[in-house]
Formats: structure tokens, C-alpha cells, sequence
């Protein structure tokens, strides 16, 4: 075997586990974390006092949802504060919000992106626990009952909710797409928690023990991320809980999706340069592994990795191998769905089986362009949301 066969098969280990390999080898020792030791039951009587934060900008049309979504959530009404900021916002959303006496409104003019504004929606946050939820997210009745419930163990730091994609046959490729991804993404995440951790949590509905929320740097891009991540590396432990849930319709498009990608990914480049000296092997060797195998892979080297394994390819069926001649078809069917995807797309035109392709590629695009906007200084902490459909949750 040589150099240029050496380095094709490493190349596809390395894709292959980063994006399935992980979740088998996961799923194997959760496996066995179950038959070695039982995890003690969840407590169900515990109901302390939380504030729901909910950072807006510009979100006047879906706020009287978001308010009436939040009212009915299934916890104590004298237990729970509602507290929207809307820094920087300037389509009235501070002025809307005075119709509702129950809601605290946080507002100055100065935009300078949800980071900053969640550090400074903290100073009013007197609860022993703080839920943040975007405002064009609807939340399941029990959302929070089952999110603080997790809180009664002390070891507990952060709970993260689960993101679901409401898409039907009408919708487009990032529908397709983003819900196939957040479907196996949840799933990762849930395994990962009943493992040791959960690495990260997610914006749309996350809960930190107050007492341990310590500001970000205004800059960060990926603030739930960040801040769930920090108090994992000082021992606490990260919980996904799948019973509490914020449900949002997909990007309108994949031009929106990508948008939205590419921000994230910038983030995962700051993120893991900003984690470096936190999170070592030496010192959280478990959480170490997570980290490494369910983001630092996909966050950085996968896309050079695919573009790699195409170029080896292509050198491999010199030696006329049927093998290698098999996997180069494989891989010019797969991009050519991809394209095809991209086109129908453009066309408005569904049919889902070569959107998912197109969506993977959409993906891993998005890690390329989220380096050189994180290395160029282009990605700014502000930003404009991704296109949705607005939605109300039955």
C-alpha cells in the first residue's frame, strides 16, 4: 500500500467517523454505561424560581405569540419572571411590550448583539436560575418544568432543550436538510448527556445555574455554546433534555440557511480557539473525547478531508482498481445530486431524495467560509437573522 492509498483510507476513516462513526462508537458505550450503573430517576417535585430571558431585535410581529406562548407554559405563575430585552431594536418592540405589565422590558439603543445583551439582561436576573429563549421559538407546555428538574442535582450547571424543525411537503431543501440534521444531531447530543455530557447547548432554549453564568466577551458568536462549554470544563455537568423543546419552522431558503451556517461556523473556529487552554485531555479526558469527536472534527478539517478523498480518488483509479473505480462513482453520483439539488432549488422545484446531498455540501461549504470570516475579522457579533416562517405552537 502505498502513500496516496495510506492516505485515502485515512482521510475516509476520519469523515466516516466524524460524521456516523462517532454516534456507533457513542451508542456502544452508553451501552455499557447502562449495564455497569443505572442512572438514578430525575426529580419531579422540584419547581424553584427561574427567569425566561428572551434577547429580540426587531421581532415586534411574532412578540404577542412569543408572550402568549410563554404564559402558558405548565409552572407555578409565582415562580416564573418574564424578562424580554430589545436592545438596539428599532421597530417600536420596547414600546410594544408595555401592554403586558407581567413583562419586564429591557431596552437602550446601542445594538451590539446577543451576547452583550444576555450580559447585561443578567444584572436583572435574581433567580437561582436563568432559561434563555429566542422570541421566534414556541415552547412545549412542560419546557420548563422538565428543564429544572435536572437543577436538583448540584452537579448540574447548564440544561439544554431540544430544537425541532417543523417542515411539510411544501418546504425546500434547508427544510429537507436542516431537519434530517437536527433529527441525528438530537440524537448525538441526548446519547452524549447519558454518557457524561452533552457537549454545547443550544440558543433556542437553554437554562444555566445563575450562580455560575460569568460574562462573555461581547464578540463571541456563539454565546449558549461558550457559555454551557466553560462550565462543563470546570466539572459541571451539561444535561439534554428532549421532553423540553423549542419548535421553529426552517430557514426560508438555502441562501438564508447558509447565511446562518456560515455565522455558526465562524463561531466554531472562535469557539475552539477560545476553549483551547479550558478543555485539555489531561484534565477533562472524557469530555475531551466528546468535544473533539462531535465538534472539533466537523467544525474544522472534514470539508478539506472530502475535497482530499475526491482528489486521492481520482489518482487511485490509474491503478485500475474496481474497488477505487466503485467509490469515484459513488462520489460523482453524490456531488452530482448535490448540483442537481442546488438547481431545482433555485428553480423552486421539491424533491427531497437530492436536496439532503445538497444540503450536506451546503454544510461543509459553510465551514470554508466560516474560517475566512472568522480569520478575516468579517463576522461581526451583530447579525441578521435567518428568514422563517412565523409559527404557534398547539
Amino acid at each position: 500500500m502505498n502513500w496516496i492509498e495510506i492516505s485515502f483510507w485515512m482521510c475516509l476513516g476520519i469523515v466516516f467517523y466524524a460524521f456516523l462513526g462517532y454516534g456507533i462508537v457513542l451508542y456502544a458505550m452508553v451501552l455499557i454505561k447502562r449495564v455497569v450503573k443505572k442512572n438514578n430517576p430525575v426529580a419531579t417535585d422540584f419547581e424553584p424560581m427561574v427567569t425566561l430571558v428572551i434577547p429580540c431585535y426587531n421581532e415586534v410581529d411574532i412578540i404577542a405569540d412569543k408572550i402568549a406562548n410563554s404564559q402558558q407554559l405548565d409552572y407555578p405563575s409565582g415562580k416564573i419572571k418574564l424578562v424580554f430585552i430589545t436592545d438596539g431594536s428599532t421597530d417600536g418592540s420596547d414600546s410594544y411590550l408595555i401592554a403586558w405589565p407581567d413583562v419586564t422590558v429591557l431596552h437602550e439603543n446601542r445594538r451590539a448583539g446577543k451576547t452583550a445583551a444576555e450580559n447585561r439582561a443578567m444584572k436583572y436576573v435574581h433567580t437561582p436560575f436563568v432559561i434563555f429563549s429566542d422570541a421566534n421559538t414556541m415552547l412545549n407546555s412542560a419546557a420548563v418544568k422538565n428543564i429544572v428538574r435536572h437543577f436538583k442535582d448540584d452537579m448540574v450547571g447548564c440544561v439544554s432543550g431540544e430544537k425541532r424543525i417543523i417542515s411539510d411537503a411544501e418546504d425546500s431543501a434547508s427544510a429537507a436538510g436542516e431537519g434530517i440534521y437536527w433529527k441525528y444531531e438530537s440524537l448525538l447530543k441526548k446519547l452524549d448527556s447519558e454518557l457524561n455530557t452533552a457537549c454545547g447547548a443550544a440558543g433556542e432554549l437553554v437554562a444555566f445555574r445563575t450562580s455560575l453564568y460569568r460574562d462573555l466577551r461581547e464578540d463571541t458568536l456563539l454565546d449558549d455554546f461558550m457559555q454551557s462549554m466553560q462550565m462543563a470544563a470546570a466539572g459541571f455537568k451539561i444535561v439534554y433534555e428532549s421532553e423540553a423543546y423549542a419548535v421553529e419552522t426552517a430557514s426560508a431558503n438555502v441562501a438564508e440557511e447558509l447565511k446562518r451556517k456560515v455565522r455558526i461556523c465562524a463561531g466554531g473556529w472562535q469557539s475552539i480557539s477560545r476553549l483551547a487552554g479550558q478543555l485539555t485531555v489531561r484534565k477533562t479526558p472524557l469530555l475531551y473525547f466528546q468535544y473533539m469527536s462531535h465538534r472539533v472534527l466537523r467544525w474544522t478539517i472534514t470539508p478539506f478531508l472530502l475535497i482530499a478523498i475526491f482528489v486521492l480518488n481520482m489518482s487511485l483509479i490509474k491503478s485500475g482498481s474496481q474497488f477505487y473505480m466503485t467509490v469515484m462513482l459513488a462520489q460523482v453520483l453524490f456531488y452530482s445530486a448535490a448540483i442537481t439539488g442546488y438547481m431545482l432549488e433555485s428553480r423552486r422545484v421539491k424533491f427531497k431524495p437530492v436536496f439532503v446531498p445538497y444540503y450536506f455540501c451546503v454544510m461543509n461549504y459553510a465551514v470554508l467560509a466560516g474560517l475566512h470570516r472568522y480569520l478575516s475579522g468579517q463576522q461581526k457579533a451583530t447579525w441578521d437573522k435567518a428568514q422563517r416562517k412565523a409559527i404557534t405552537l398547539n
